[in-house]
């Protein structure tokens, strides 16, 4: 049986290889030469899931309390002998199984006959929540913006006991919440068993923090490396729960904080294989891809996403001296920059509009953010790196107009963005001052150290300074902070905000946090939140690569 699995698994890849070439062997497909080596290479650093059984740590119960996060908290129950050895009928629905960590897997229980015969069906409902608030507000009728699919309830059928069940879907969550919704009056029936099967691509521990690490630091780490782990699958997954798949920006973040923590390098370079195969035939990157039912990308064009790829692929090549494939993906990398080309006007600077017009230009979950200064730098800030990277491939003659476009939008973005009086980058015409817009004004090197000091520091005393929605882009604010040698400033805005998602207890750092509105959520409905998110877990990469600002 598994040989066979293993080989019409190989053939459906083979197939749809086979289906990649013919659809792009034309004049029109930039990558026709590559892209059945790059799928190949792809699959052959598909790492292979290691599985760890885990059982629950015992019953809680949910409780409404205003200070904890979104209102809910879980208290004590009982250990699990409150669900095996008592009857599960009416009077016992709602039993909430703790398993005190963050998971992602499959879950098995078994049920088993207690009293009289099982003259009829019995059905059981199956809630599975990464954070209490999830298992206490009810899904239906459901107001999001994304499929009510994605929320991970599950109704159970069982006609004959004793028997064990296996949830076919994959799930991530800590609590299970399990209902009764129907059996024989006169019958009785228990779970003897639930557990959960673990998986991750990760084998190693990372190495521990100094001594001296404060313990709040410590605690940071730690979650952050959890959400790491759980959404390194057998690709860098943007959240376990959901959208559950590879994109551009999660992978760059993700694989940062690898580098300085489980070191899965054939994780990286597995996820650049597979987006540079699955690109466009006019060589712009697709912003995300899917492995199953075979390796697809969703037709999405996301602009900022698209530079990201050639800086990830800058850090994955310094970081493991890898030339053979930075050479190999160069010409990906090459062809991104058209898009710098596209709408970088006579005058230095990125027409926005018309690249909001024609892409989706994202950049971060806030309303109302102009993107013109963060298009601006980030712009500049990719052919930076893309320089870099053709330095260390020794194909800087490729591309050996960069420095000089560069020079030209940072001079344009100086001239037209920086407010001398007020210190601080505006962005579009109604001057907006924002948190991300100072980050990629430092990253891509426009303001000096001293204005990227003034810029960063004046931030917080502006109240109309739009902040960040995001872990996302808080991770280039941190990074900015990093850039301009505001050091202490760095480690107190990790603190505070990565520090008040531990506090409100989280066990995996989440996709969306505001501090003054727990509620937020891009789609209309907290609960379809990822709570285990992978651009969320780069306090990592700070903490660890820069021991002297965090392990003290």
């Amino acid at each position: 049986m598994a040989t066979g699995r293993i080989i019409s698994g190989r053939m459906l890849l083979l197939t749809f290889m086979v289906i990649c070439l013919v659809n792009h062997v034309n004049a029109q497909d930039v990558y026709a030469p590559y892209r059945q080596n790059w799928l190949k290479k792809a699959e052959q650093y598909k790492p292979v899931l290691k599985e760890t059984v885990k059982q629950p740590f015992g019953i809680v119960k949910l409780e409404k309390d205003a200070s904890a996060f979104q209102g809910w908290k879980t208290v004590s129950a009982g250990g699990m002998d409150q669900l095996y050895n008592k009857p599960f009928n009416k009077g016992t629905s709602g039993i909430v199984v703790d398993f005190g960590e963050h998971m992602t897997g499959y879950c098995t229980f078994t049920l088993k006959t207690l009293r009289s015969d099982m003259d009829a069906p019995l059905r059981l409902k199956l809630t599975f929540g990464e954070v209490p608030a999830e298992l206490a507000t009810p899904f239906d009728p459901y107001p999001g913006g994304l499929s009510r699919a994605w929320l991970q309830d599950e109704t159970v059928t069982v006609s004959v006991l004793p028997a064990t069940i296996t949830i076919p879907r994959r799930l991530a969550s800590r609590y299970v919440k399990i209902e009764w919704l129907g059996s024989s009056s006169n019958f009785e029936f228990g779970f003897s068993d639930i557990q959960f099967k673990a998986t991750t691509s990760v084998s190693i521990t990372p190495p521990a923090l100094a001594a001296g690490t404060p313990q709040i630091i410590k605690d940071i780490d730690r979650v952050g490396s959890n959400t790491l782990k759980e959404c390194m699958q057998t690709v860098y997954e943007d959240g376990p729960k959901r959208d559950r798949r590879l994109w551009i920006g999660d992978l760059y973040l993700e694989s940062l904080a690898n580098q300085y923590s489980f070191k899965n390098d054939g994780l990286t370079k597995r996820c650049l294989y597979l987006l540079a195969g699955l690109a466009n035939d006019d060589g712009i990157l697709n912003a995300n891809a899917f492995e199953e039912p075979v390796p697809h990308a969703q037709k999405s064009r996301l602009l900022d996403y698209c530079y990201l790829f050639n800086v990830a692929l800058k850090e994955y090549v310094t970081a493991t001296g890898d030339v053979e494939t930075g050479k190999d993906l160069w010409p990906v990398a090459k062809k991104q920059l058209d898009i710098a080309k596209m709408y970088a006007g006579a005058d230095g600077m990125m027409d926005y509009q018309k690249a909001e017009r024609e892409w989706w230009v994202f950049f971060d979950w806030k309303d109302g953010l102009d993107k013109q200064i963060p298009l601006q730098g980030i712009t500049i800030y990719a052919l930076n790196q893309t320089y870099a990277l053709a330095k260390l491939l020794g194909k800087e003659n490729e591309v050996a107009e960069i420095p000089a476009i560069t020079k030209k939008l940072k001079e344009a973005a100086h001239k037209n963005l920086y407010d001398k009086k007020t210190g601080v980058f505006v962005s579009g015409t109604n001057k907006q001052v924002s948190y991300g817009g100072q980050a990629w004004m430092v990253l891509s090197g426009v303001a000096t150290k001293a204005e990227a000091q003034k810029a960063l520091k004046t931030l917080p005393s502006l109240p109309d300074a739009v902040r960040p929605g995001a872990p996302y882009m808080f991770h280039y604010y941190v990074a900015a902070l990093i850039e301009s040698g505001l050091k202490a400033e760095a480690k107190e805005a990790v603190t505070t905000y990565w520090g008040g998602m531990v506090k409100k207890g989280a066990d995996t750092f989440w996709e969306v946090y505001d501090p003054a509105d727990e509620f937020k959520s891009p789609y209309n409905f907290f609960p379809v939140n990822s709570y285990c998110h992978a651009w969320s877990c780069t306090p990592v990469y700070f903490i660890r690569k820069y021991p002297e600002i965090f392990q003290q």
